[in-house]
């Protein structure tokens, strides 16, 4: 199918970002962000990041996310540690995250390191996930050829009668990442096509150099 996108135009107009008007940590101009994102409404998931990371077939991949806390420390979220991001971690632990939230026009590139976070911290979260979610870390080999859906769901029934009067324990395979922050990118869009971005780059701790980027 062969289909023409040359048609679709929007004009990007609500907001401005002013490199005179921003606080010189970068997290809290995230979080500001972050909450008017919220409080504007029309996303369902304003915590859904993608996150980029090094293949180890040699290509970029991309995937999405769901944000579960961040703070000045970084980013974190959860996953399968045997999954396929979670072996190209190990492997190389310079990622990219990304939000955009189209109904303010805005975007946020943060590149990174990764680490694992604290066993304890991973095990408070999956204790707090609904009791489906945990059985589901346990039925899934995240990434691996399954034959079919039916595999699936016969390891989730088997999960559910095994653990139907017990509490369920946290997979040692699963747990939670933390991204790191070097580097922070704000896009605000803006008529014709003159968007406004700022950048943050990590000199050290706490101290951010921060430089206009043309669009």
């Amino acid at each position: 199918m062969n289909r023409d996108l040359k048609t679709y135009r929007k004009s990007y107009d609500k907001m401005i970002l002013d490199e005179n008007k921003i606080s010189v940590q970068p997290i809290e101009l995230f979080s500001d962000w972050f909450k008017e994102v919220e409080e504007d409404g029309g996303i369902e998931e304003a915590n859904a990041m993608t996150v980029a990371t090094h293949g180890l077939d040699g290509f970029p991949k991309t995937r999405i996310v769901l944000l579960k806390h961040y703070d000045k420390q970084g980013f974190v979220f959860y996953t399968n540690y045997d999954s396929e991001k979670g072996k190209a971690i190990s492997i190389n632990n310079k990622v990219c995250i990304s939000f955009f939230w189209p109904n303010l026009e805005r975007q946020v590139i943060i590149k990174g390191e990764v680490d694992r976070i604290k066993e304890e911290d991973s095990i408070a979260y999956f204790q707090s996930r609904p009791k489906g979610s945990q059985l589901g870390a346990w039925a899934s080999n995240q990434s691996n050829v399954v034959s079919s859906r039916s595999i699936l769901e016969d390891n989730l029934s088997a999960l559910e009668e095994k653990y139907k009067d017990q509490s369920i324990p946290k997979p040692p395979f699963w747990g939670g990442y933390v991204v790191k922050p070097l580097e922070f990118e704000f896009w605000q869009g803006r008529p014709n096509r003159l968007h406004d971005r700022i950048r943050y780059q990590l000199l050290e701790e706490n101290k951010w150099k921060i430089d206009r980027l043309a669009p």
